[in-house]
């Protein structure tokens, strides 16, 4: 294998970039030719690609967002499409393919294989609902963002003594609003993996006032429901006025961590290796501090758990 393609797809993380630059700087170590792939699975199917070299890559480690660009492409999900970008690839000399980024993007390499061109996946997502990894690249990053946001907004809660619902994403996982409930001393988190008990968060709130608290931060993971949605169920029981904040895509920017940094530069590199050693249909990811690969398929068949434990250590700190 002398040439390979890498490419980003989905929702952009922080260390994308520096995804794409270890990718690149192990490849060409090896004496192997990278072609970045703009535009995702879109840019895979029109052929839009470039020789990346060592310059072409440098400056970009610090960057948040993806330097090959992202977007979504219905149209991969049919066959016709998907064959006429590996034709694309195989008029290029490119033997095999590393895909950053999510579920979906996963998918999409999987049906790849499928065709006998050869995938390696990298997991990115702000989500870190990748099963398999302990970590994805941006997950982070962007529980350091919503940290630092809600760390703000106590501040404003306690100078005018308000009750706060921070609504932060995470698609149908709640690990962003766990790990940053617990990291800024929520009184309450909601997260998708364990049921909602309205009763439990009214009753800290009335707690709080008991012991003249002057403020109350609760997070809400988007997979559950609206932070307005949630404020007016409190406030039809209680009738508290409660402010909302929806922090968006605030979460998906910025520079990455250097945790992120070094998450994405080791599998990265990892995912040439695989590459040269003739592996497919492999996810890279890390356990217990250590990279290795899986197959692609078990995303498929393994359901994301989030760490409950978290969960629980954190109702028992903010009594």
């Amino acid at each position: 294998m002398k040439r390979i393609g890498v490419l980003t797809s989905g929702g952009d993380a922080p260390g994308m970039n520096a995804a794409i630059r270890a990718v690149v700087r192990k490849a060409n170590y090896h004496d192997v030719e990278v072609y970045g792939i703009y535009h995702g699975y879109e840019g895979f199917i029109q052929g839009k690609m470039e020789l990346l070299d060592l310059g072409s890559v440098g400056g970009i480690i610090q960057r948040g967002g993806t330097k090959l660009f992202s977007s979504r492409c219905p149209k991969f999900m049919e066959e016709k499409y998907r064959q006429q970008g590996i034709e694309k690839m195989k008029e290029a000399g490119i033997d095999g393919l590393i895909v950053i980024g999510g579920d979906g993007s996963y998918r999409g390499a999987y049906e790849l294989t499928k065709l006998g061109f050869k995938c390696i996946g990298v997991p990115a997502t702000i989500d870190n609902d990748i099963p398999g990894t302990d970590f994805t690249i941006g997950f982070d990053t962007a529980l350091n963002t919503v940290v630092n946001a809600i760390d703000k907004i106590r501040d404003t809660a306690t100078s005018h003594e308000n009750t706060f619902i921070i609504e932060v994403m995470g698609r149908d996982a709640g690990d962003l609003a766990l790990w940053s409930g617990l990291a800024a001393g929520a009184e309450s988190v909601i997260i998708p993996e364990e049921p909602f008990d309205l009763d439990d968060i009214i009753a800290r709130l009335k707690r709080g006032e008991a012991r003249k608290k002057k403020h109350s931060i609760i997070i809400v993971a988007e997979g559950v429901m609206p932070a307005s949605q949630l404020a007016d169920m409190i406030k039809e029981r209680t009738g508290i006025d409660i402010r909302i904040t929806v922090l968006g895509h605030i979460q998906r920017g910025g520079s990455p961590t250097a945790f992120d940094r070094v998450l994405a530069s080791r599998l990265g590199a990892y995912a040439v290796e695989l590459l040269l050693e003739g592996k497919t249909c492999r996810a890279v990811g890390i356990k217990n501090q250590e990279v290795y690969d899986y197959d692609l398929q078990e995303i498929f068949t393994t359901k994301h758990q989030a760490d409950i434990s978290l969960y629980t250590l954190s109702k028992e700190l903010s009594i």
